[in-house]
C-alpha cells in the first residue's frame, strides 16, 4: 500500500517538474507592460525581460526613473510615465500601449507598483494612512487591470499581480497587509472570471527583500511621524519605552530576515510570463517558504502568541 503511494507521489512530482519547465516560444512578438519600474523588482524585471527577448513597455512614476531605465536598456524596451492612482494617467498609458502592440494585443501585464508606509501598530494609524497605501497597492492594481483587460483578452495574455506573503498573514498594522490581502482576493476572483478568454492570472507573494519598501530609515521616519502626531493619551498608554523597543525589535527582524538577492522575485515573474503552464502562486524568499507560509496555516492563537512574544508590551496593559 505504502509503496504504491510513494510511487504515485514520485511519478506526480516528476510529471509536475517536467510540466513546470515547459516554456512558450516567439517572445519577440510579445509585449509586456510593467508598472513601478523606477526601482526595485520592476526595474530589474524590465531589464531581464528585455534581455530575454520580450518587448518591454515599462511604466515609471518619475521622468528620471524612465530616463535611467531607457539608458540602461536601449533595445527591446520603451518607457512611459504612469501614476496608478490617476485614472487619466492610466488612460494615457493604455492609449500608448495600443499604439505599440497594434492588433496583436498585450501579452503580459505586471502590476508591480506598490508602497508600504506607514506600517506599525494599528492604533497609531488614521483612516487616511490606510487609504494612501490601498490607493496604490489595491485600487491601482484593480484600475490598471480593468483598463488593460480588452488588450489582454485580444492576446489571450497573462496578468501577474504583486501581492505579498503578508497577504496571507497579517503581521503588522497599517494599510500594507490589508492591501495585499485585497490583491489576493481580487486576483483569485479575476482568474476564475476570465479563464474562459484564455487569460491567465498569477500571484507573486514575496517574502522580505532589501528594497525601498523595506528600507529601515524610511520605515522609522514614518513611525516617528506617527508617534509625534499621536494624541497624548494614546501615547501615554504605550509609553516612550515601547516606542524605542519597537524600533529596536524592528531593526533586528528586518536586518535578519531581509534577503539581499532581489532577483528571486523577477525570476518568478519571468516564469509566470514564459512558462507554458504558469503557477497560480509564487512565494519567493526563504522566509516566505519556511516562516510566513507555514505560519499562515497554523491556528491563530499560536501566531498571536509568537508575535506577542517578539513585540514589546505597552505600559498600560491588562495583565
Amino acid at each position: 500500500m505504502w509503496c504504491c503511494v510513494l510511487l504515485f507521489a514520485m511519478a506526480w512530482a516528476i510529471w509536475w517538474l517536467l510540466r513546470d519547465r515547459q516554456t512558450i516560444s516567439g517572445l519577440s512578438d510579445k509585449h509586456v507592460f510593467i508598472t513601478g519600474c523606477d526601482t526595485g523588482f520592476g526595474n530589474l524585471l524590465a531589464k531581464r525581460l528585455s534581455r530575454k527577448g520580450f518587448q518591454v513597455l515599462a511604466g515609471c512614476l518619475t521622468q528620471s526613473g524612465a530616463d535611467d531605465l531607457q539608458k540602461a536598456c536601449p533595445l527591446g524596451l520603451k518607457t512611459t510615465l504612469v501614476d496608478v492612482t490617476s485614472q487619466d494617467s492610466i488612460a494615457k498609458a493604455v492609449e500608448w500601449v495600443k499604439t505599440e502592440v497594434g492588433d496583436r494585443g498585450l501579452y503580459g501585464l505586471v502590476n508591480n507598483a506598490g508602497i508600504a508606509n506607514p506600517i506599525g501598530p494599528t492604533e497609531w494609524m488614521t483612516v487616511q494612512d490606510y487609504r494612501k497605501v490601498m490607493e496604490v497597492n489595491t485600487f491601482g492594481t484593480i484600475a490598471v487591470t480593468l483598463a488593460f483587460l480588452p488588450l489582454l483578452k485580444k492576446a489571450q495574455g497573462r496578468i501577474v499581480n504583486m501581492a505579498s506573503i503578508l497577504g496571507r498573514l497579517s503581521a503588522n498594522g497599517g494599510g500594507y497587509c490589508v492591501s495585499k490581502f485585497a490583491v489576493e482576493a481580487f486576483s483569485d476572483s479575476l482568474r476564475r472570471d476570465i479563464q474562459h478568454f484564455g487569460v491567465k492570472v498569477c500571484i507573486i507573494e514575496p517574502g522580505f527583500f532589501k528594497t525601498a519598501v523595506t528600507d529601515l530609515d524610511s520605515i522609522e521616519r514614518s513611525l516617528q511621524k506617527l508617534w509625534d502626531q499621536m494624541p497624548p493619551e494614546t501615547k501615554r498608554s504605550y509609553g516612550e519605552t515601547y516606542f524605542q523597543q519597537y524600533l529596536k525589535v524592528q531593526r533586528i527582524i528586518m536586518n535578519f530576515i531581509c534577503d539581499p538577492d532581489i532577483s528571486k522575485v523577477p525570476k518568478c515573474i519571468e516564469h509566470a510570463l514564459q512558462a507554458r503552464y504558469p503557477r497560480t502562486r509564487y512565494s519567493p524568499g526563504w522566509d516566505a517558504k519556511f516562516v510566513w507560509l507555514p505560519a499562515s496555516y497554523m491556528p491563530a492563537f499560536i501566531v498571536d502568541a509568537a508575535l506577542a512574544f517578539v513585540l514589546p508590551k505597552p505600559e498600560q496593559r491588562v495583565c
